[in-house]
């Protein structure tokens, strides 16, 4: 009895499996609410958005030195021989170009002339939607 209640349930889930995967093509869209905007779907960092991993990076590391707050007045900040980037200083906001940033962020401060306190993160070129997100990171403490 026990068999034959098995093989029920062996044969019952082909059969039903078998079903799965006939209709490959996705549901049509949805009107959804008159007034709705269309989805267009995830861009990462290029729609405005900042990753989390880039949230998540800066308060790890870049908030060590430059704080949560971006001043530069970060825990570490008081053993530097070099007062970190207050990225809230609207001048250097305006002195400094994206690519810039990028640059910092990636290669570190010497790399730039700057202190060789502030580390590269190489690993990064690799990851370019991190990357910009550090970068609307830095830019969005100059719209305080």
């Amino acid at each position: 009895m026990r068999r034959t209640v098995l093989l029920f349930a062996i044969a019952t889930g082909l059969a039903l499996g078998a079903g799965c995967g006939k209709n490959d093509r996705p549901p049509p869209p949805s009107t959804g609410a008159p007034d709705m905007q269309t989805e267009t779907g995830p861009k990462g960092a290029q729609a405005g958005k900042i990753p989390q991993q880039a949230e998540l990076l800066f308060r790890e590391k870049c908030a060590m030195c430059h704080g949560l707050d971006g001043t530069g007045n970060g825990p570490g900040a008081r053993e530097l021989p070099v007062k970190p980037r207050n990225y809230t200083d609207p001048k250097w906001q305006e002195s400094v170009t994206d690519d810039e940033i990028r640059k910092i962020i990636l290669l570190g401060g010497m790399a730039v002339g700057k202190s060789g306190n502030m580390p590269g993160n190489p690993d990064l070129k690799d990851e370019p939607d991190v990357l910009e997100g550090l970068v609307k990171i830095v830019r969005r403490f100059g719209k305080k």
